[in-house]
C-alpha cells in the first residue's frame, strides 16, 4: 500500500481504551480511498464511546432503542473547509467487543471491518437493497483483504475448510 496519506483522522477515545490507542484508524482509513481511488484529502472524526452514549445517539438519529456497532455521520458538503470533512464515525467498543467474542474474531479485526463499513458508508455507499449490500460487502472484503484481515463475512466454520 501507498505511504500516501489522503485522509487526517481525528481520534476521540470517549472512554479511554487504553488498547484502542494504537489501532491504526489512519490505515484503515487510508486503505478505503485508495480501494475507491480517492486521493484527495479528507478529514474525518472516529470517536469510540460506551454503550449509554451510542444508545442515545442511536434513538436520536435512527429511532432504535439500543446501541449499535457503529454509526455514520456524512458531513455537510457545502461547508469552505481547507481540507474537506468527510463525516463521523461513533464506534461503540463494548459492542463491537461483544460482537467479536460472539463471532469468534479478533478485536482488531472486527474494529477494522466496522471502521471500514462506516468509512464506505460516509463515502455514500449503503446497503438497503440487495444489490447494494453485496457491493458494500465486496468493498470490503478487498480492503480487508488488502489489509491482511479474513473475509468478514465467513463463518468460522466456512474459514476452515
Amino acid at each position: 500500500m501507498s505511504e500516501l496519506m489522503t485522509a487526517q483522522v481525528d481520534f476521540q477515545n470517549a472512554i479511554n481504551a487504553t488498547a484502542c490507542d494504537t489501532v491504526p484508524w489512519n490505515q484503515w482509513a487510508d486503505a478505503t480511498r485508495q480501494h475507491l481511488s480517492l486521493a484527495s484529502p479528507c478529514e474525518i472524526t472516529i470517536r469510540l464511546v460506551d454503550t449509554p452514549e451510542s444508545h442515545a445517539l442511536n434513538e436520536a438519529y435512527r429511532g432504535k432503542s439500543a446501541p449499535t456497532n457503529v454509526l455514520s455521520f456524512p458531513a455537510d458538503h457545502d461547508l469552505p473547509l481547507d481540507v474537506p470533512l468527510l463525516g463521523d464515525l461513533v464506534i461503540c467498543l463494548p459492542v463491537v467487543q461483544a460482537e467479536a467474542r460472539d463471532q469468534g474474531k479478533t478485536e482488531t479485526a472486527h474494529l477494522a471491518h466496522l471502521a471500514i463499513h462506516g468509512l464506505l458508508h460516509l463515502h455514500g455507499y449503503d446497503h438497503e437493497t440487495e444489490e447494494d449490500a453485496l457491493e458494500m460487502e465486496a468493498l470490503e472484503i478487498g480492503i480487508l483483504e488488502k489489509l491482511g484481515y479474513a473475509n468478514p463475512y465467513l463463518s468460522e466454520e466456512d474459514a476452515s475448510t
